[in-house]
């Protein structure tokens, strides 16, 4: 079993940054990558960024392109989210999650953290 949990998430204003960070425990060898996922109220959930476990590689969605980074620390089991000039758009609730196999659904999530950007 894995446990994530997230933190770093609160309120600041528009073109403010914040930095969440995310920790792993339990048995976390080797999953094939890990994502941060928004939901805002009445909204889909919003792949947000995702990152290789092994490599460097990683994905943006659109919206936080330039403006979001995604990195990890392996050593620490820590995955990071750095955002900066936010918007009031990005208030959601953001998610950590693993996916263990590529092409798979993420199979453990945390237990998210509020992000919430004033204008």
């Amino acid at each position: 079993q894995v446990q994530l949990v997230e933190s770093g998430g609160g309120v600041v204003q528009a073109g403010g940054s914040l930095r969440l960070s995310c920790v792993a425990s339990g048995r976390t060898t080797s999953p094939n990558a890990m994502g941060w996922i928004r939901r805002a109220p009445g909204s889909e959930g919003e792949l947000v960024a995702a990152i290789r476990w092994s490599g460097t590689t990683t994905s943006y969605a659109d919206s936080v392109k330039g403006r979001f980074t995604i990195s990890k620390d392996n050593a620490k089991n820590t995955m990071y989210l750095q955002m900066n000039s936010l918007k009031p758009e990005d208030t959601a609730v953001y998610y950590c999650a693993m996916q263990l196999r590529f092409g798979e659904s993420f199979d453990y999530w945390g237990q998210g953290t509020q992000v919430t950007v004033s204008s």
